[in-house]
């Protein structure tokens, strides 16, 4: 392939600088899906929308810190907030006001969030979320979905890639007391709900399915979840850690008029710092208060170390400021450059390729035979992977574009049409080339 000479050219230092990461590192990296063949390049900086590596190659960036810069790389005013704050210090390790600031915009935006407790990941909180169900229930089976990712957690750590019936991981336990259902089919879902009824402790569900391909979900499927699950004495976990504040100032959730016990936050909540957050109602989150509760009778929620720490809570609350106080020029902005770079793919695509995602996320799928939608991971997962790297990879290579391959693309308000208009002339050599062969 031309496109991993013209990498290889242009990255030497990286070449190098991975060699020694793979001495040191698994796999010469910290996160499975930031490698990518031949080699990830090595990072140096980043501002705006762009990435610069070692080799002083600028990359416009739609990977965007696993999805959640919202408002770029280094904006000015979460900079200026975190300066001020590393004089202070930036860890305390006791009950700070940064945290009360930035838990009170949260509990405004997300009426569900009675409660909060902070974590310093989104899989410490879909992790307490499972917990806090279980608490709460006094049942022990939680029903997740095929190509759901909730992170690393043991308790979730299932069908997240095809084929869902493999074990995606030594070293887990318990799998039994997790169950599988099929995104977007309400009638499959139900049947296997009750079969485990009586011991159901909830269901946890991203509105977005984020890295099982930028799927929505219907509304008419998570409403019947919900339905069925407060029916049966159980817990509805909206895991809302991709799609919290990207569509709009706050959840998705109120916009297909559902009503979660708890909701799980992290990404953009955190204005690129560690975080992760678990919202509830009172009478849920109530289970996690230490002071007044048995052993037996409460969920141990601890947060770990570093949570809340003044250095998050600071970017939290700047950046969510930030959104609340443009969310009419910034949102109307990204969603609609999510929308044109849709319809433009789909239109060099044509039916070759189906386009998923929501407002300002996107993502390709380049089908194949039998796939005539998307509706859930299994169709996705079936799609030709190698044609999706192939593409992204190209554009790494030669165009200035980084997708982490194969993943969705996020949009930033520092983006603008003249940058996705780049992707689709990108885009457009791209499938010339690939049907000229």
């Amino acid at each position: 392939m031309s496109e991993i000479l013209d990498y290889k050219k242009k990255t030497k230092k990286s070449a190098k600088l991975f060699l020694a990461s793979s001495k040191i590192h698994v796999n010469g990296v910290s996160h499975n899906i930031r490698f990518f063949e031949p080699y990830p390049f090595i990072v140096k900086s980043s501002s705006g929308k762009n990435l610069q590596d070692v080799d002083d190659n600028k990359y416009t960036d739609y990977w965007m810190g696993h999805w959640s810069l919202i408002l770029g790389h280094g904006p000015k005013q979460v900079k200026d907030s975190l300066k001020k704050q590393i004089e202070k210090s930036w860890m305390y390790g006791t009950v700070n006001e940064q945290t009360i600031k930035l838990s009170e915009l949260i509990t405004k935006a997300v009426p569900v969030a009675e409660k909060i407790r902070y974590a310093t990941t989104g899989t410490e909180a879909t992790m307490y979320a499972v917990r806090l169900a279980r608490s709460v229930t006094g049942k022990k089976i939680i029903a997740k979905i095929d190509g759901g990712w909730h992170g690393y957690t043991s308790d979730l750590l299932k069908s997240v890639n095809w084929p869902f019936t493999e074990s995606e991981s030594g070293g887990i336990v318990n799998e039994e007391k997790i169950i599988s259902i099929p995104f977007n089919d309400l009638e499959k879902s139900l049947v296997i709900l009750n079969k485990i009824s009586t011991d159901l402790a909830g269901i946890i569900i991203e509105p977005v399915l984020g890295g099982g391909g930028c799927i929505p979900a219907t509304q008419e499927y998570l409403k019947g979840l919900e339905e069925f699950a407060h029916k049966n004495n159980s817990l509805i976990i909206l895991d809302e850690i991709v799609t919290g504040f990207r569509f709009r100032f706050g959840c998705l959730y109120p916009t297909i008029n559902l009503d979660p016990d708890i909701v799980t936050l992290g990404k953009i909540v955190g204005g690129g710092m560690p975080i992760g957050v678990l919202c509830g109602k009172k009478e849920i989150m109530k289970f996690a208060d230490t002071s007044g509760n048995k052993k037996s009778e409460r969920a141990y929620i601890g947060g770990g170390t570093f949570s809340a720490n003044p250095m998050s809570m600071t970017s939290g609350f700047a950046t969510l400021s930030e959104l609340k106080k443009s969310k009419n020029m910034i949102y109307p902005k990204i969603n609609s450059l999510g929308k044109f770079a849709r319809d433009e793919l789909g239109k060099i695509f044509g039916s070759k390729v189906i386009i998923t995602g929501k407002g300002s996320l996107f993502m390709t799928h380049f089908v194949s035979e039998g796939i005539t939608e998307i509706t859930n991971s299994a169709q996705a997962a079936k799609c030709d992977t190698k044609s999706l790297y192939n593409y992204h990879f190209k554009m790494i290579a030669q165009d200035g574009i980084f997708f982490l391959p194969g993943k969705l693309g996020a949009i930033s308000n520092v983006h603008t049409k003249e940058d996705i208009k780049k992707i689709i002339t990108a885009t457009d050599n791209f499938e010339q080339a690939r049907t000229s062969k």
